[in-house]
C-alpha cells in the first residue's frame, strides 16, 4: 500500500467537447483510496463533472452520516484508462446501510455508502445523483487495490490450513452430523489483506443459524484472474470509505466458483459480520462477485455458495434446508427492532432487509442452493456391479462351481 498522505488539487478539465470543464473538488488520497468530494448546490441534486482522476478500479459514492440512507438515485459514468473510452451511465445500489451493533458501528468517521462498483483501469469518473432527500457531504470514493500487495490468488486446501487455536471466550462449534466437508478457500493473505488496516479484533456472537447470500452488485464483466483485485478493492472500500473494522462479507464466491475468505477471526468461528442490517448478529454471509439482476448464475456459483454454507451450518448441526427464527436487531424498513422472523437457513439479503439484492436470478436460485447444499454431507451411494447376463449360472453367487 502507499503510505498516507493528504493532498488538495483541481481536477483537470477533460476535452470532450459539449460535456465542459469541470469545476474544482477536494481531493484526498489515503492507502489505496483517493476521494473527491461532490460540490454543495440543488438539495435534490447533485453531480460532479468530468474529469481526470488518479488511477482506480473500483468506485463508490459515501456520505457523513452512516445512520442517513439515500433517498434517491446515483449514476456513474469512468473513463477506460487504456483506450480513453467512456463507458455508459451506471447505476450504483444505494440501500446498504452500517451495522446495526458492534465496533463497526462505534468506529470515529464510519460513512453511509452506495454499494461500490467495480470499473476496472480507470482514470476518469463523472456523477450524477438526484433524489428527494440527498444526505450531506457526498463524495466520491476511488479505489486501487493494485497499488498495494500482488494479486496472486492461491488457493488454500482443506487440508493445508486447518481451524486456528481458539479465541479466548469462544468455543469452537462440535460439527455436527450434517457437517460436510470444508470447501478450498482463497485466504486473506492470498488476496492481498493489508491487516495492519484492521485495528479492532473479531467481535464473536453465538452460534450461525443462518447463511445470507448476496451479490456485490456493480458488473459481471470481469476475468476471474481479477477476483483477488475485486475482493480486494471490496476490503478497502468497507474499512478507508465506509469506515468499518473490516471486509462486511464472511465468504465471497466469484464467477468461477472461487471461494475468498473475508471478515477475519476465522471462517469456522461465529465472527459478527457487517452485511445484513437488522440481522448480523448469529448469522454468516456469502457474497458472489458481479449483479444478478439480469445476469443468470453458473453451476460453478450455485455449487459454491451451497458448499460453503452446508460446510457453516453443517458446523452446528443444522439442517440447510430448514427454516429458523431470527429477531429482528434494529427497525431496518422491513422489519421492527425485537420483531421474530421466520427465514431459510440459506436465505436471500432481500429476506432481511428492504434490498434487490442478491439480484433476482440468483434469488431465484435459492431453493436450488438449498437442495445442494442439503445433499453436500450425504455420503454418495455406490453405483452398483454390472452383470453379464450371458454368463453361465456358475458365475452367479453361492453357485457350487459344478
Amino acid at each position: 500500500m502507499t503510505r498516507l498522505l493528504l493532498r488538495t488539487a483541481v481536477a483537470t478539465a477533460l476535452a470532450l467537447g459539449a460535456l465542459g470543464p469541470a469545476r474544482p473538488a477536494l481531493a484526498v488520497s489515503s492507502d489505496g483510496v483517493h476521494t473527491v468530494r461532490v460540490p454543495d448546490g440543488d438539495p435534490h441534486e447533485r453531480s460532479l463533472a468530468p474529469r481526470t482522476t488518479e488511477p482506480f478500479s473500483l468506485l463508490g459514492i459515501t456520505w457523513d452520516d452512516p445512520d442517513e440512507a439515500m433517498d434517491g438515485t446515483a449514476y456513474v459514468r469512468t473513463r477506460a484508462r487504456d483506450s480513453g473510452a467512456w463507458s455508459a451511465w451506471r447505476p450504483l445500489e444505494t440501500d446498504v446501510r452500517m451495522p446495526e451493533t458492534g465496533p463497526d458501528r462505534a468506529r470515529t468517521g464510519v460513512r453511509g455508502g452506495t454499494q461500490p462498483l467495480w470499473t476496472g483501469p480507470s482514470d476518469g469518473v463523472q456523477v450524477r445523483v438526484s433524489g428527494e432527500r440527498l444526505p450531506a457531504g457526498l463524495r466520491v470514493e476511488l479505489v486501487d487495490p493494485d497499488g498495494g500487495p500482488d494479486d496472486a490468488v492461491h488457493v488454500v486446501e482443506p487440508d493445508v490450513a486447518g481451524p486456528g487455536a481458539p479465541e479466548p471466550g469462544v468455543v469452537p462449534p462440535a460439527a455436527g452430523p450434517l457437517a460436510p466437508d470444508r470447501p478450498a478457500v482463497t485466504a486473506r493473505s492470498a488476496w492481498g489483506a493489508d491487516e495492519s488496516l484492521v485495528k479492532d479484533p473479531p467481535t464473536y456472537t453465538g452460534d450461525t443459524k443462518a447463511m445470507f447470500v448476496h451479490h456485490t452488485a456493480g458488473t459481471n464483466d470481469y476475468a476471474c484472474s481479477e477476483s483477488a483485485s475485486i475482493v480486494r478493492g471490496v476490503f478497502l472500500y468497507h474499512v478507508r470509505s465506509n469506515g468499518w473494522n473490516d471486509i462486511g462479507y464472511h465468504f465471497l464466491v466469484d464467477k468461477c466458483g472461487t471461494v475468498f475468505e473475508g471478515r477475519a477471526g476465522g471462517i469456522d468461528k461465529p465472527v459478527l459480520g457487517a452485511h445484513a442490517y437488522g440481522f448480523n448478529t448469529d448469522t454468516s454471509s456469502v457474497s458472489v462477485l458481479g449483479d444478478y439482476s439480469a445476469t443468470t448464475a453458473n453451476a460453478a456459483v450455485r455449487e459454491s455458495v451451497a458448499k460453503v454454507a452446508a460446510w457453516k451450518l453443517g458446523l452446528y448441526g443444522i439442517d440447510p434446508t430448514g427454516t429458523v427464527v431470527l429477531t429482528a436487531g434494529a427497525n431496518n424498513g422491513k422489519y421492527k427492532l425485537g420483531e421474530k422472523v421466520t427465514m431459510h437457513r440459506i436465505s436471500g439479503h432481500r429476506d432481511g432487509y428492504p434490498t434487490e439484492c442478491p439480484g433476482q436470478h440468483l434469488y431465484d436460485d435459492l431453493p436450488q442452493i438449498r437442495t445442494l447444499a442439503g445433499n453436500a454431507g450425504k455420503p454418495t451411494e455406490p453405483a452398483p456391479e454390472e452383470t453379464d447376463p450371458f454368463a453361465p449360472d456358475w458365475f452367479a453367487p453361492g453357485a457350487s462351481g459344478r
